[in-house]
């Protein structure tokens, strides 16, 4: 539902307003971030800490995604042994990694929308160009800056179980 609801606009715009030259050339320089190292993508990590994060309401967002807390907390009254991540480094390289796909996926959108709210405002649909631009920060800044928070907050697990050799009572991740 959350991606129909912001992929529906850029969309729409495409289909009815976009030359087909164009959404061709934005598909393509788009796919480039797939491409991107994962080295290149914490060199953009926008903070060093949770702080940051959640001083732009990250940890909320956290809260209410597909695979937030909140979810989790339904998934595990009806199933009470599953969890997110366990204690193996082996998941936790699995959900860094799944990080870094998601962001990746989340810039190349981010790109495309960029690209298409630039040839919005070339062509004067300022309406157009303000609903995407707009859709691109819900939909692709926010989920980026989601996957750096659980980043940050998968290496400060790492950290703790290292410093104290045990699993600590409660983490969660999402």
């Amino acid at each position: 539902i959350w991606s129909v609801i912001n992929l529906v606009p850029v969309s729409v715009f495409c289909y009815t307003l976009l030359d087909l030259t164009w959404l061709y050339a934005f598909i393509g320089i788009s796919l480039l971030p797939m491409f991107f190292p994962n080295s290149f993508l914490n060199k953009m990590q926008l903070g060093k800490t949770t702080a940051t994060y959640k001083k732009l309401g990250v940890d909320i967002i956290n809260k209410v995604t597909q695979n937030g807390d909140y979810i989790n907390r339904l998934v595990r009254k009806r199933f009470p042994a599953y969890r997110a991540i366990t204690y193996q480094r082996s998941s936790v390289n699995k959900l860094l990694q799944q990080t870094y796909m998601y962001e990746k996926f989340h810039f190349m959108m981010f790109v495309f929308f960029g690209l298409t709210t630039g040839y919005a405002l070339s062509h004067h649909y300022f309406g157009w160009a303000f609903i995407i631009s707009i859709t691109n920060v819900v939909y692709n800044i926010y989920p980026n800056l989601l996957q750096q928070y659980i980043r940050l907050k998968l290496l400060l697990f790492s950290q703790k179980r290292k410093a104290t050799n045990t699993a600590p009572a409660k983490f969660t991740c999402r």
